[in-house]
């Protein structure tokens, strides 16, 4: 990534997890990242990178004050959203019928974040640019390649997400894709929606990472070897072979190998 990512498109993601070391070891020998805790300064956070690129943020699930929740959040990926203004867009998220659950604050200046719930509940954050502008790869064996919003009322998200930010929610014209909504940026997709009838009962409305990989299978077969789960084995679908996982801290995520376009 050359240019700054539009508003609206996703363009960081992070993961928050009990254990940040064991996180990190793993994320990094499955998809080739490297990585390490950061400096005290910054919480720990890291960014691992890729090909010397950032690619994902991980950091220890804590309190504002640097206390351990009890109970523990689950371990989950964030996906970040591009905003050119986010006291703005964060306006837009209330009035859609969006809550605020971090409030915009400065990092340093690298930009300024807040993390939202949409009015399903699903969580996302919001990110305008400083210094850092977001992801520096993607679409690549390791790096984000989609992100997909699960939802029990895709109608009303299309709503949501419109009136918030400048996307546009679309029917999917992929074949063999009915039902699939995609998200547009200037008539580009940079993410997906679908309903929550796909997902097993008892999983909440959220925002999942997908990584791009060389095989799906291989990078399955390393993940269970690294003590992951498998939530969904790998299959072949419209858009090329994927499957779900869970790392082993429960956070999930997907694996994609592409079809060639």
């Amino acid at each position: 990534m050359n240019d700054p990512y539009r508003p609206g498109t996703p363009c960081w993601i992070d993961l928050m997890v009990p254990d940040q070391q064991a996180a990190i070891d793993f994320y990094c020998d499955l998809f080739g990242w490297q990585g390490e805790v950061g400096p005290p300064e910054q919480g720990g956070y890291s960014v691992c990178t890729l090909k010397g690129k950032p690619v994902a943020g991980i950091m220890k699930a804590m309190n504002p004050d640097g206390s351990v929740p009890d109970p523990m959040p689950p371990t989950a990926w964030t996906t970040y959203l591009s905003t050119d203004a986010i006291d703005a867009t964060l306006r837009s998220v209330t009035d859609a019928g969006g809550a605020v659950v971090v409030p915009p604050m400065d990092v340093m200046d690298l930009g300024r974040m807040a993390v939202i719930a949409d009015p399903a509940g699903a969580v996302f954050g919001l990110w305008q640019p400083g210094t850092f502008g977001g992801a520096g790869i993607v679409n690549e064996h390791g790096a984000l390649i989609w992100s997909e919003l699960t939802t029990p009322d895709p109608e009303a998200a299309s709503a949501f997400y419109s009136a918030a930010l400048p996307v546009t929610a679309t029917p999917s014209e992929m074949e063999g894709a009915g039902g699939y909504v995609e998200f547009q940026v200037d008539g580009r997709a940079v993410g997906g929606m679908m309903d929550m009838s796909k997902v097993p009962p008892g999983v909440p409305p959220h925002w999942q990472p997908y990584f791009a990989v060389d095989s799906v299978d291989d990078i399955q077969a390393a993940a269970v070897r690294a003590g992951a789960t498998v939530l969904a084995p790998a299959f072949d679908m419209v858009a090329g072979r994927m499957a779900v996982l869970a790392d082993p801290q429960g956070g999930p995520f997907s694996v994609i190998s592409p079809k060639a376009s």
